[in-house]
């Protein structure tokens, strides 16, 4: 939840009510941001002896950090029920911070530090070291939330190739829109086209695309932008999966809405794998 607060603009707090149990946690010293940063992970007991362990990174919205998509979202709760049901393969869920430049990086590289860089090879590399069976083969994926969303889907256009599949929930489409919710705003952010529209670095990725998913709540102040580029992504004859359902912009719809972002990664880790084993 958030509470108002005299002293600070903004306090995010953790669910209490949400168990802790089989979460690790790990603080870094970025090269790309220039300062430590932390992430929280979950390895399912089932992931013991697995090769090339596919690796799964959950990016947080504004205000939040390292700990919100566990202790908020419960991710690591709905990872392991669909690993115990067979529903997903093992998997190794990292959820970092974003490097805590203000309310928000946008995930982009800035003045700040470069965040995109600290996830897209920075996180990856930590898991490689830290999580057994992680290797330089495991497949990676990338959801988010709101800017984690925009992060997501903007990484999937600049690095398809590093990139299994791409997911998002009620994603923010442009930088503008965060404009408002970030007290520095997006001054010193890259102004490359890529690095402030989706829709641009989706259509401008450098070989194809990888799957991608997002969804939106119909009562989300975002709902009319993701109806925007879902039909600009159909426009470009770029595929992808979006779908709308109840809710808003909030942790209820988020929470909901992560276990069909986790089957859709276990769909495409499927499909690698057949794939792998008809060649």
């Amino acid at each position: 939840m958030s509470i108002a607060s005299p002293t600070f603009r903004k306090i995010e707090l953790s669910n209490p009510a949400i168990d802790a149990a089989g979460l690790g946690f790990a603080t870094v010293k970025s090269r790309a941001l220039g300062r430590r940063a932390d992430v929280t992970l979950f390895v399912p007991s089932q992931a013991r002896g697995t090769r090339d362990l596919p690796i799964v990174i959950l990016l947080h919205g504004a205000y939040g950090s390292h700990w919100a998509w566990a202790f908020k979202g419960a991710a690591h709760v709905s990872a392991a029920r669909l690993i115990d049901a067979g529903e997903l393969p093992p998997v190794a869920l990292l959820m970092p911070s974003d490097g805590l430049a203000g309310d928000g990086s946008g995930f982009v590289p800035g003045e700040a530090g470069d965040a995109e860089r600290w996830i897209i090879e920075e996180v990856p590399a930590l898991a490689r070291e830290i999580v057994p069976g992680c290797s330089p083969r495991s497949p990676l994926f990338v959801a988010g939330l709101s800017m984690g969303g925009f992060g997501a889907l903007r990484l999937a256009g600049k690095y398809p190739r590093s990139i299994a599949a791409a997911a998002a929930h009620s994603s923010m489409t442009e930088a503008a829109q965060l404009e408002t919710h970030l007290e520095e705003g997006i001054c010193g952010w890259s102004a490359a086209p890529a690095d402030r529209s989706v829709l641009a670095a989706l259509t401008g990725a450098a070989g194809p695309l990888p799957p991608i998913r997002f969804d939106c709540g119909r009562d989300d102040w975002l709902i009319d932008a993701n109806r925007t580029l879902h039909r600009e992504l159909d426009r470009a004859g770029i595929a992808h999966r979006y779908v709308e359902s109840d809710g808003g912009h909030d942790w209820t719809y988020w929470t909901r809405a992560l276990p069909d972002t986790l089957l859709f990664f276990g769909e495409v880790l499927r499909d690698l794998n057949q794939s792998g084993e008809s060649k």
